[in-house]
């Protein structure tokens, strides 16, 4: 299981992250896009994904992930509960939302190369 420390521990490392609390919310951002946020209990992970890879991922384990609420959809955005997560797992999952919304130079630069 993964906790709100070991997510601040990894996304504060990537470059350009601020975190902010809105609403009750832990979230993280670069500039105005949060590709992380916690739910107000902390126990849903809601983080950046493509749009056209959500459903594959939340097929291949519906009880770790969730597609977001309708009013969400509209978003690259998916659900994952943290009693489920590992460190590593999550690591991957944070360092990909924040890959989606930084230059490609700058994701270089931080997880090199083999990303691309």
């Amino acid at each position: 299981m993964v906790t709100v420390a070991d997510i601040r521990a990894v996304a504060l490392t990537l470059p350009r992250t601020t975190e902010h609390l809105i609403r009750d919310r832990v979230k993280f951002r670069v500039g105005q896009i949060v590709y992380a946020a916690l739910s107000r209990d902390e126990t849903v992970l809601g983080f950046g994904y493509p749009r056209e890879e959500r459903e594959a991922l939340v097929a291949s384990n519906p009880v770790k992930f969730a597609l977001p609420g309708q009013s969400d959809m509209r978003f690259q955005w998916v659900h994952a509960s943290m009693a489920e997560l590992d460190v590593e797992e999550m690591t991957e999952l944070v360092c990909g939302a924040w890959a989606l919304c930084v230059p490609k130079k700058l994701i270089r630069q931080r997880l090199g190369d083999d990303l691309f």
